[in-house]
């Protein structure tokens, strides 16, 4: 992973899996979700929010959703049968709770909130507001695993808590939903996915891993088995369920997280992620505030960042560059989802121009993150100089 090829840093977006994760078995974690009482696990977070929507008896309803979303989300509610509405967020990823409250009407049925990139949103006064309105409230997490505001675990606030797994893991797949508080509803046990999806997922982790650490031998290794591999799983017919797909398919609204996913996730030693998380979080901000207004000045306690969101004013010239230098930064959110109006929503459409995602993530040793301050400071220096000159 910290291989420089004719200059060219990689840096993959997403931590990658080791063998040696496959076997570990450590003790039951503090952790949400895996510290959940009333838990269901599944393949995609998105699963979650279509069955909270038939569970909570949604459908018909209006669920009120922060203009700021995935989209994934957006189409899993209105699938199940609820018609989503939206609220304002602001330019710093505040929650405008004020006109969330002014936004609910007979036909609301739930408030749905979402925590972005590991930074609470405002659960509490969300939970307030609920309450008052005789309204469940649902968090989204799936950006914010193992992410707390202070000492509250982000995802207990909520009547649901919604999490993604592998964002944040190297798992090959997995999500879970979380029901808190008194009300008890009935949680059927999703069936298991397909193993031979699993099993690809898991191969091409590893083989990501083999080319990141193995220079060229490893490039050149996962090229060919990345060409055998194409042609045996479709000789093979075998169906992959996609983790990195953009939209909600009903096809796969049931299917649960692995067994073998689940014994990876419990192989983590999930308090040296965050503290690495946090601690490469840090770096780029000390390394990069100068060269771009951070999107926030401190990291609060509790906190697993995600990513380090980057304000950039050229979104496309600065990804080109990044990604020209083997750092998979990400577009993050650039499209509003077609149910929201983007015209009522500047500040999100700001948000959704300027945003991009730089990789924190706890494979990334202080040298590499040393290496990707130096090459995005490059690449925000360059795009001022380019727009400079092109006024």
């Amino acid at each position: 992973m910290e291989e420089m090829t004719n200059g060219r840093l990689f840096v993959p977006a997403l931590p990658t899996l080791w063998p040696n994760m496959l076997f570990g078995r450590r003790e039951p974690s503090n952790f949400m979700p895996f510290s959940a009482p009333n838990v269901r696990w599944f393949y995609f977070a998105r699963n979650a929010v279509w069955l909270t929507v038939k569970m909570l008896g949604l459908d018909k309803g209006e669920v009120l959703m922060p203009a700021y979303h995935h989209g994934v989300e957006v189409e899993a509610v209105a699938d199940a049968g609820a018609t989503p509405r939206f609220y304002r967020v602001g330019s710093r990823w505040d929650v405008d709770v004020e006109d969330v409250e002014r936004r609910i009407g007979p036909k609301t049925k739930a408030l749905y909130l979402i925590h972005y990139a590991g930074f609470p949103s405002p659960a509490e006064e969300m939970r307030k507001l609920a309450d008052k309105h005789g309204l469940p409230l649902i968090e989204d997490c799936a950006l914010s695993l193992l992410s707390a505001d202070g000492s509250v675990p982000l995802g207990t606030t909520g009547d649901i808590g919604i999490f993604c797994l592998y964002k944040t893991l190297p798992l090959p797949h997995g999500g879970a939903l979380t029901v808190n508080g008194p009300r008890s509803y009935s949680l059927p046990e999703p069936p298991l996915p397909p193993f031979t999806s699993t099993l690809s997922h898991t191969l091409s982790a590893l083989l990501q891993n083999l080319e990141l650490r193995g220079g060229a031998f490893g490039r050149g290794v996962r090229s060919l088995i990345r060409s055998l591999g194409k042609g045996a799983v479709k000789a093979a017919d075998i169906q992959r369920v996609a983790t990195g797909t953009q939209h909600f398919d009903r096809r796969h609204v049931d299917l649960g997280m692995s067994p073998f996913a689940k014994r990876i996730a419990q192989a983590q030693d999930l308090e040296a992620i965050v503290e690495r998380r946090r601690r490469n979080y840090f770096f780029l901000l000390g390394r990069l505030r100068d060269v771009s207004a951070p999107l926030f000045n401190q990291l609060p306690a509790g906190v697993c960042p995600l990513f380090y969101p980057l304000v950039v004013e050229d979104k496309a010239e600065v990804l080109a560059r990044l990604h020209s230098k083997g750092i998979e930064a990400i577009d993050f959110w650039k499209y509003f989802h077609p149910a929201c109006d983007a015209s009522a929503f500047p500040e999100v459409a700001q948000l959704r121009r300027s945003i991009v995602e730089i990789p924190c993530h706890q494979d990334l040793s202080p040298e590499v993150m040393a290496e990707v301050a130096t090459v995005v400071r490059g690449a925000l220096t360059q795009d001022r100089r380019t727009r400079k000159h092109a006024g």
